[in-house]
């Protein structure tokens, strides 16, 4: 049902146009107009820019054909309840009607036209304030500079998606002749619009999931961590001896902590990077052995020897140092130290070997244990990814860990691999140039 919006129709300085009822020959009988068109038509059909640079190829390209100092776009809510400023360009300063600027269409002419699929001219925005003195986005143009608007739907597969505005600082600037150009633009931009829109969408929508995936982390990490100290203080006997069944509950209470708590730093580390938190500042001179290996191992015995286990470490002769940063480093090689100790079998060593390898550096961890068959190798370092093997299925993990340590050596401009005999070894193994750029 269309809207009673007399206020906007009996309004002389407002124009609404029905598209179909519009001459086109201002584009076929207009060989710089066609031309311009179908430049727009092929740029977008080769796109691999960002809608903001989109929309300022279109600004350039058809300041020539008609008034122009401001292009935007805005886009509807998924009830279509309210308009959104997406982006804008204009050959002034400043913007103030900017991106994520948001109101509410009700009773508005915008409204006006996503019922009837018109296209709008305001003539003079000072004069449609006087009357209109509610429109914020009108008083904001205004102070812009702003005099007058030229507005139409932007359609994909029939459906209205969002608004395309061209924009003057000269009063009475548009015509009907303007329109045909004007949706002839919209009606090549609206694919990739709509196309460029959800996958920003998409990414601010990851960016919050890795935010609260952080956040919650975070408040989680502290809680557990306390309640694994402090059952260790009790199995100490720091308050006193104890009874043997209760000892063994408690320690099966800090197993499950402590592998929670591995969990949480998978997170953390997972959210650090994807928000960039955790960037590449490095250092020219990294010793992996004392800088990195060595904290490591002095961390995680303690859970190897609960599984009697050995760590062995051969950084052999000539060994050099890498450019990076030992932290993000740190974080990489404990993951894949963890990974020996979770998934290996008890009574058994852990290896640990640094190798010169021309001017690169390699950094193996080797188990024993029950392994992974070679065709589920691709499916290693993807994140959340756990391989479906009987042996493997049952060793709890986030399947964060190979990813997180992919996506660090990654940014070390080195490589991550994997070898292994199913059913008796698995070996990851860190390449590492012998000086990542700084």
């Amino acid at each position: 049902m269309i809207p009673t919006l007399d206020r906007y129709l009996d309004d002389p300085n407002i124009l609404f146009v029905d598209p179909a009822k519009l001459n086109d020959s201002s584009i076929t009988g207009n060989d710089i107009v066609h031309d311009t068109v179908n430049a727009i038509n092929q740029h977008i059909g080769g796109m691999g820019d960002s809608l903001q640079e989109l929309l300022e190829y279109v600004f350039v390209s058809t300041k020539k054909l008609f008034p122009c100092n401001r292009l935007g776009l805005a886009f509807l809510s998924d009830d279509n309840e309210r308009v959104t400023a997406f982006t804008a360009v204009a050959d002034f300063e400043p913007i103030l009607l900017k991106q994520g600027y948001s109101e509410d269409l009700r009773g508005s002419s915008l409204e006006y036209i996503l019922h009837t699929e018109k296209t709008r001219i305001i003539h003079d925005l000072e004069k449609y304030l006087d009357r209109h003195p509610d429109s914020r986005s009108t008083s904001l143009l205004i102070k812009e500079g702003i005099r007058s608007s030229l507005t139409c739907p932007l359609k994909v597969e029939s459906r209205i998606v969002g608004l395309f505005f061209r924009s003057s600082m000269v009063p009475g600037s548009y015509n009907e002749e303007h329109i045909a150009i004007h949706l002839a633009i919209a009606d090549r931009l609206s694919q990739a619009v709509e196309k460029s829109y959800r996958i920003d969408k998409l990414s601010e929508a990851m960016q919050h999931n890795t935010e609260m995936i952080g956040f919650v982390s975070h408040e989680i990490k502290s809680p557990i961590a306390t309640t694994i100290m402090e059952s260790k203080m009790i199995l100490d006997n720091y308050f006193g001896e104890m009874d043997p069944r209760i000892r063994t509950r408690i320690e099966r209470t800090v197993a499950r902590s402590e592998s929670l708590l591995a969990m949480v730093r998978d997170f953390l580390d997972l959210s650090r990077l994807e928000s960039r938190e955790l960037t590449l500042e490095t250092v020219r001179d990294v010793d992996l052995l004392t800088d990195v290996i060595e904290p490591v191992v002095d961390i995680l015995n303690t859970t190897a020897k609960q599984k009697n286990m050995e760590i062995h470490i051969n950084a052999g002769e000539g060994y050099r140092s890498v450019a990076g940063n030992p932290d993000m480093l740190r974080i990489a090689v404990t993951n894949l130290v963890s990974n020996a100790i979770k998934y290996g079998n008890e009574q058994t060593v852990i290896r640990i070997d640094v190798e010169n390898r021309a001017d690169r550096i390699q950094l193996s961890v080797m188990n024993e244990g029950p392994g992974f068959p070679r065709d589920q190798i691709p499916n290693l370092f993807r994140k959340f990814s756990r391989l479906q093997t009987p042996a493997l299925i049952r060793r709890k993990g986030t399947g964060l860990g190979l990813y997180i340590t992919w996506k660090i050596i990654k940014l070390h401009q080195g490589r991550v691999s994997a070898e292994s005999d199913e059913g008796s070894w698995a070996k990851f193994t860190i390449d590492l140039p012998e000086k990542t750029p700084v």
